[in-house]
C-alpha cells in the first residue's frame, strides 16, 4: 500500500487495530511528514490517532508527548537526509526509531515523565540528555 492509501485508510478509520504496531505508527508519521508541512502533519496525524484510539475504546492510550516527539524526530531525520526518500530508505537509515521498548524515548525522557498525566495530555520537552 502506498503512503496516500495508508493515510486515507487511517483517516477513514479502516486501519485494522490488530495490525497497527509501533513501526506502523512511525511509517504513517513518515508519510504525513512527506506530504504536509510539519504543523499540518502534526495536527492531522494527532487528530487521526486520537480518533483511532477512541474507536477502539482506548482513548486514554493517546499520548501527546510520545506522538509529538516521534513526529519531530522523524521530521529532523527526513531533513538531515537532504532529499525525498522512500519509506524503505528511511527505515533502513533510522532503525532506532522503529524500536519501541528501550528505544529512543528512553534516551530522551525519564520514565516517570512519560508516565505522567501532564506528558500524556501536553507535549513535554525531553528531560534527559542524549
Amino acid at each position: 500500500m502506498n503512503g496516500d492509501e495508508l493515510i486515507a485508510q487511517f483517516e477513514h478509520g479502516a486501519t485494522p487495530p490488530e495490525s497497527f504496531h509501533h513501526a506502523d505508527h512511525v511509517r504513517l508519521a513518515f508519510e504525513y511528514l512527506s506530504r504536509y508541512s510539519v504543523l499540518e502533519a502534526l495536527e492531522r496525524f494527532s487528530e487521526a490517532l486520537k480518533r483511532f484510539a477512541a474507536a477502539q475504546g482506548k482513548a486514554q492510550l493517546y499520548h501527546e508527548t510520545i506522538t509529538w516527539t516521534y513526529m519531530f524526530l522523524i521530521r529532523e531525520r527526513i531533513a538531515r537526509f537532504g532529499r525525498l526518500q522512500t519509506w524503505n530508505e528511511f527505515a533502513e537509515r533510522n532503525p532506532d526509531l522503529l524500536v519501541w521498548k528501550g528505544g529512543v524515548l528512553s534516551a530522551l525522557y525519564r520514565q516517570e515523565t512519560l508516565d505522567s498525566d501532564v506528558a500524556r495530555h501536553t507535549f513535554v520537552l525531553p528531560d534527559r540528555g542524549m
